[in-house]
């Protein structure tokens, strides 16, 4: 294999934390220019400009939207941009983290998923994809021997409380990516979906049972740590090596062991 030197845009939704940062963050120290598209208010904006802020520290262009990946007219304002811009999508990863953490079925109505919570969570985590690889294919943005990256977690098969709309977009998500490598292969792009472990990101916080879920993993893992952001990012960068290009459609654990683990 070749040493980790990549060309090209990298495109990453979800840029400002998480898999989404640090995978911005190893794709330009590997020689890619990077599209981040984030979303954040005042209180965590300073996340995004330090993220951006690296990318051009390593000596790559960085252009950061700040918008709702899952907003149609907003996707089509930042392809319209990417084209003004003269981008060529070579790596593409999808990493948006927003849903609802809600029972299935509660004790009440108003504690229960709702039919709109359900549709969002399925919307941003999962659809979301689609369109936007749809878009950017029609487009003509994505460049030859391009790659795809989305991700899982081991939700896609585990119960985990509150987890139920997210386990669901998780298990779509996984589908989607398995169609779009067929169906993309004429193009001679490929998609292959991340599993990673438990990793401490911002999304995991928001899981109201996040503590006792670190510490089944750190019990569980053959390590006896967590998943870091940069295992997941440096996985990206050997994946997208050129001597890759024949892996598509796969679901690619990204998790030190830990979901073989009794």
């Amino acid at each position: 294999m070749s040493d980790t030197t990549l060309t090209g845009w990298a495109l990453i939704l979800g840029a400002s934390s998480g898999f989404g940062a640090a995978t911005s963050r190893a794709l330009a120290s590997a020689g890619m220019d990077i599209v981040g598209i984030h979303l954040d208010l005042k209180a965590t904006r300073a996340r995004a400009d330090e993220v951006r802020a690296d990318v051009e520290a390593a000596g790559r262009s960085a252009l950061f939207i700040n918008m709702n990946a899952a907003d149609a007219g907003k996707r089509a304002m930042a392809i319209e941009r990417m084209k003004e811009e003269g981008v060529k999508v070579k790596v593409m990863l999808h990493s948006l983290a927003f849903g609802t953490l809600k029972p299935l079925v509660a004790d009440t109505r108003e504690e229960s998923l709702d039919q709109r919570q359900m549709e969002m969570t399925l919307d941003v985590m999962a659809n979301s994809l689609v369109y936007w690889v749809q878009d950017l294919a029609w487009a003509d943005l994505f460049d030859d021997d391009a790659r795809i990256f989305a991700m899982t977690s081991e939700g896609n098969q585990r119960v985990m409380p509150t987890y139920g709309a997210v386990s669901g977009a998780k298990v779509a998500l996984e589908s989607h990516m398995r169609q779009l490598a067929y169906e993309l292969a004429p193009r001679n792009i490929k998609a292959n979906t991340i599993q990673a472990g438990v990793t401490d990101t911002p999304a995991l916080r928001q899981i109201p049972v996040h503590g006792r879920i670190i510490e089944a993993s750190l019990r569980r893992n053959p390590y006896h740590r967590l998943t870091r952001p940069e295992d997941v990012a440096s996985a990206i960068v050997a994946f997208s090596q050129p001597e890759l290009a024949w892996m598509t459609g796969n679901v690619i654990r990204v998790d030190g062991g830990e979901c073989i683990a009794p």
